[in-house]
């Protein structure tokens, strides 16, 4: 599903080395966390995966296809393979929940007959099936994160990446929000989730991949936070 080959990351601007001769595999359907301080790589990873920066050298292949050939008129193809959820929740104030995740199958070209059909559809399995007309200051920040989640997964992508989900909730909220992240990957969906959360990544036991200084230092299955290989 994800496959890096040697791939190395240094930001021209200041010469910093991001990654360093990364390679790692990532199959379909798992769910793997990737953890480390900040510096350690693992935000360049994230935005590799979508292809908003590129390797210095190396190879990147998702589901399939080797990203790093990809012209600029491609990219849209990639980002329908891959939802992603920021910490931030990014949602458009001036448009409501349905509005929100209805967009994003307005960006592929559904058909408006498919988005009536499916955004409620989503809205009901993240649990805001009565919240489709509020707009993102009338919800909590739980709930806004439920609605970038809807909008990440409304055209089933195979891959969600979601970066520090978590990282402006409570912790309450936050297991509400890795409850239906299990649940997506229990359906199907690869899921690659950046965090810093100890507790979360320690109780949750899935694949872990901890990243320093541009390195993969460990990678662990069904481990925690600070496990040895």
């Amino acid at each position: 599903m994800i496959t890096l080959e040697n791939v190395t990351k240094i930001y021209e601007d200041n010469g910093a080395v991001a990654l360093r001769d990364v390679s790692l595999k990532i199959g379909k359907g798992e769910f793997v966390f990737v953890v480390g301080s900040s510096g350690s790589g693992k935000s360049t990873f994230i935005k590799m995966l979508l292809k908003e920066v590129d390797p210095t050298s190396g190879m990147l292949i998702i589901d399939g296809m080797d990203i790093t050939t990809l012209k600029r008129k491609e990219i849209p193809y990639l980002r329908r393979k891959v939802g992603v959820v920021f910490q931030d929740f990014r949602l458009l104030p001036s448009k409501t929940v349905y509005e929100n995740v209805a967009f994003a199958m307005q960006i592929v070209e559904a058909s408006p007959k498919m988005i009536r059909r499916t955004v409620p559809q989503v809205l009901s399995l993240v649990g805001l099936g009565k919240k489709g007309k509020a707009y993102p200051n009338q919800l909590s920040g739980g709930e806004q994160q439920r609605v970038a989640l809807a909008r990440a997964i409304v055209n089933k992508p195979p891959i969600l990446l979601a970066d520090e989900p978590t990282g402006n909730l409570d912790p309450d909220t936050a297991w509400e929000i890795m409850e239906l992240l299990e649940n997506i990957n229990a359906n199907g969906t690869t899921v690659v989730m950046a965090t810093h959360a100890k507790d979360i990544v320690d109780r949750m036991k899935k694949r872990v991949v901890t990243m320093d200084k541009g390195i993969v230092l460990r990678d662990v299955m069904e481990g925690g936070y600070d496990d040895e290989a």
